[in-house]
């Protein structure tokens, strides 16, 4: 089942050369989640701003991350159980 969460979390992600980013792992109501696999990557824009995508498993769930790449913030977008 598909969940709208829309709420913020905090992430470590690895920067790499370029413009790659990786989700390492993210908490999320006070449960570190590890991911264990980034299953798509996509971006969109709204106006000057991009966000880029992250599906994710940490091996139990699939998690849509979002990064603003303006403000730096991230958003736990959906969950699917």
């Amino acid at each position: 089942m598909l969940q709208q969460i829309r709420e913020h979390i905090r992430v470590a992600a690895i920067f790499g050369p370029g413009n790659r980013i990786r989700p390492v792992w993210f908490d999320w109501r006070q449960q570190k989640h590890t991911v264990q696999e980034i299953t798509c990557c996509w971006d969109e824009r709204e106006g000057s701003a991009v966000r880029l995508h992250f599906a994710v498993s940490d091996g139990a769930d699939l998690y849509e991350l979002t990064y603003n790449a303006t403000t730096h913030i991230w958003q736990l977008a959906t969950v699917e159980t």
